[in-house]
C-alpha cells in the first residue's frame, strides 16, 4: 500500500513514511492509493474484542508494519486505559444506537486514534532509520489536544506542541489541557478560533525556515492532527466494530445496511466510516451533522464550499470550524484521484474562501446528508433524550441525534443507525446542565458536580479532581506568534 498526496504530487510514500511527514510536499494530505478490502465478512468478527477488530482492518492500510509491529501498537493502545471493558460500548437508546467512543482517558473521541498514534510514530522511525527526535505540532479545536498531549508526554525522541482557541473551547477541555504534565509537552492558547489556529500549523509546516531551525536542532515536524494519515486509519475500526456488534446484538443481519450519523468539524471522523464503506462495511447514508457552524451542510446541499461568513462560537466547540480539512481527501476519491482538479480547488479556497465541486464529485456526494442545529434545538435534544429515555448525551453527540431526527423526518428512512457518540457530557458540563434545567445558573465544575446530582452518571476517572491540578502552561499567544514561539522553543 502506498500513499499519496491528495494535490498530485508524484511522490508515493509508504505509510511509515506517511505517518511521520504528516502533511506532503506540496501542501497535500496523504491518502492511499486505494481504499483496501476488508477481506473478511463482518460475521466472522463476531464474538471478537475490539484489539481483535482493529487487527483486521490497521495491516491492510499499514502493511509495511509487520505482524508483531501492530500488535504491539494495537495492544498497548486499547488496554485498561479504557474504562470500558469492550472499549467502544453500542448502547441504543431512543431510536439510535450510539458507538460510545469517549470512554478513553480523555472522555472524547480522539483517544481512540491518538491513544495508537504515538506508538505508530515511534514504531514508524525506528523503520525509518530516523535519527531525528519528532517535533509534534498540533492545532485543536478542545479534545484533540489533550488527546494528543496524553500520548505523547514523555515519549522518548518527541515533543508536543499544541494551539487551542483561548475562548473557544470549554473549562473542562481548558483546563485538561492547561494542567498537562510531561517534560516534552508545550501548551499555548490564541486570541483566535480553531481555523486561525489550524492555518498557523500549515504554514508552519510549509516554511523552509522553521524546518532549517528544526533540522538544526534534530528535530523534524510532524502532526498528531487529523491531517496525519497515522490519526484517521484506526477510526476505520470503530464503524466496522459498530456494524459487527449490530450483527451479533441481531439488530440487522448479514449484508443489511446502516446508516452512520456523525457530528463532525473537521470532516475526518466522517471520512472514516466513508473508508470503511469503501472496505465493504455496507453503509446506506453518511448523516453529516453540524453545528450553526454549518459550511458543511450547505456544501453537501449545493456542491459550493464557502467559508465567508459569520462564525459562531457555540455549545459544541469541538465543531466551531469553517475550513474542514479532510473534506479534502473525500474530495480526491470522489474525483478520481485527480490531484490537479483538488489543488486548484485549495488555492481558489485559500484565494477566495470557497470553491465549487464538478459533477462527477457532486455524484460522489449523494450518499452524504447534510444537516445542522443551532443552540436551542441542540438543547432540547439533550433534554428529551434524557427525559425519554435516561440517557445523557454531550452537546457534539446532541446535534448528531438532532440531525439524524431530521433524516428521518425528510426521508422517512427506518435504517438502522449508528450515531457517533463523540465525548462525556461532563466535558461540556455547562451547557448540558443548562439543557437539563435552565434555571440552573452554576458553571465551570461547579456544573459538572450538578450534572452528576442530577442524573446519576458517573464522572469519568480522567475528569475527577481536574480544578484541583496545577495549572502548568498559561500563555496566549497572538495570531502571528505561532511560528516564532515554535522557532523559539527548538532554537
Amino acid at each position: 500500500m502506498n500513499y499519496r498526496s491528495t494535490r498530485g504530487s508524484n511522490e508515493y510514500k509508504r505509510s511509515a513514511e506517511a505517518i511521520i511527514k504528516g502533511i506532503a510536499e506540496d501542501k497535500g494530505l496523504y491518502v492511499p492509493e486505494r481504499i483496501p478490502a476488508l477481506e473478511i465478512e463482518p460475521t466472522e468478527l463476531i464474538g471478537k474484542d475490539y484489539r481483535q477488530v482493529a487487527s483486521a482492518v490497521l495491516p491492510k492500510f499499514l502493511d509495511d508494519y509487520s505482524q508483531e509491529e501492530l500488535a504491539h501498537c494495537i495492544d498497548r493502545a486499547y488496554d485498561e486505559k479504557f474504562e470500558a471493558a469492550e472499549v467502544v460500548p453500542v448502547v441504543k437508546a431512543g431510536d439510535a444506537y450510539f458507538l460510545e467512543l469517549y470512554h478513553g482517558k480523555t472522555a472524547a473521541f480522539k483517544d481512540m486514534a491518538l491513544s495508537i498514534l504515538p506508538y505508530l510514530l515511534t514504531t514508524a522511525m525506528v523503520k525509518e532509520n530516523e535519527a531525528n527526535k519528532i517535533a509534534i505540532l498540533t492545532a485543536t479545536s478542545g479534545d484533540t489536544g489533550k488527546a494528543a498531549l496524553e500520548g505523547f508526554a514523555d515519549v522518548e525522541g518527541t515533543e508536543i506542541v499544541v494551539f487551542y482557541p483561548r475562548d473557544g473551547v470549554s473549562l473542562v477541555q481548558e483546563r485538561q489541557m492547561t494542567t498537562q504534565e510531561g517534560n516534552n509537552t508545550h501548551v499555548f492558547g490564541i486570541k483566535g478560533n480553531f481555523d486561525d489556529a489550524q492555518s498557523a500549523v500549515k504554514q508552519i509546516f510549509n516554511d523552509p525556515e522553521v524546518a532549517k531551525v528544526l533540522a538544526e536542532s534534530g528535530y523534524r515536524l510532524s502532526s498528531a492532527n487529523s491531517i496525519n494519515i497515522g490519526r484517521l486509519v484506526p477510526q476505520v475500526a470503530y464503524y466496522v466494530w459498530g456494524y459487527v456488534q449490530l450483527l451479533k446484538d441481531g439488530v440487522i443481519q448479514a449484508g443489511e445496511k446502516i446508516n452512520v450519523a456523525v457530528p463532525t468539524g473537521n470532516f475526518g471522523n466522517i471520512l472514516a466510516a466513508y473508508y470503511a464503506k469503501e472496505m465493504g462495511i455496507p453503509i446506506k447514508t453518511f448523516i453529516c451533522a453540524s453545528n450553526q457552524n454549518n459550511v458543511l451542510t450547505d456544501f453537501i446541499h449545493t456542491g459550493i464550499y464557502d467559508r465567508n461568513r459569520n462564525f459562531f462560537v457555540t455549545s459544541s466547540p469541538s465543531m466551531d470550524i469553517l475550513i474542514s480539512s479532510n473534506l479534502e481527501r473525500l474530495l480526491y476519491h470522489l474525483a478520481g484521484g485527480n490531484g490537479e482538479e483538488i489543488a486548484e480547488m485549495m488555492s481558489e479556497l485559500e484565494r477566495n474562501g470557497s470553491y465549487e465541486v464538478s459533477d462527477l464529485i457532486r455524484k460522489g456526494l449523494e450518499d452524504f446528508y447534510g444537516g445542522f442545529a443551532n443552540e436551542e434545538e441542540t438543547a432540547k435534544a439533550i433534554l428529551s433524550m434524557y427525559e425519554n429515555s435516561g440517557y445523557l448525551m454531550d452537546t457534539h453527540t446532541a446535534v448528531g441525534y438532532k440531525v439524524y431526527q431530521d433524516y428521518k423526518n425528510a426521508t422517512g428512512d427506518e435504517t438502522p443507525t449508528l450515531i457517533a457518540a463523540t465525548a462525556s457530557a461532563y466535558k461540556f458540563a455547562d451547557s448540558v446542565i443548562r439543557a437539563l434545567d435552565p434555571s440552573e445558573t452554576v458553571t465551570g465544575f461547579a456544573a459538572v458536580d450538578a450534572v452528576a446530582i442530577k442524573t446519576g452518571v458517573k464522572v469519568p476517572t480522567g475528569l475527577e479532581g481536574l480544578s484541583r491540578r496545577t495549572v502548568r502552561h498559561d500563555v496566549v499567544l497572538a495570531r502571528d506568534e505561532l511560528s516564532e514561539t515554535v522557532v523559539r522553543l527548538f532554537r
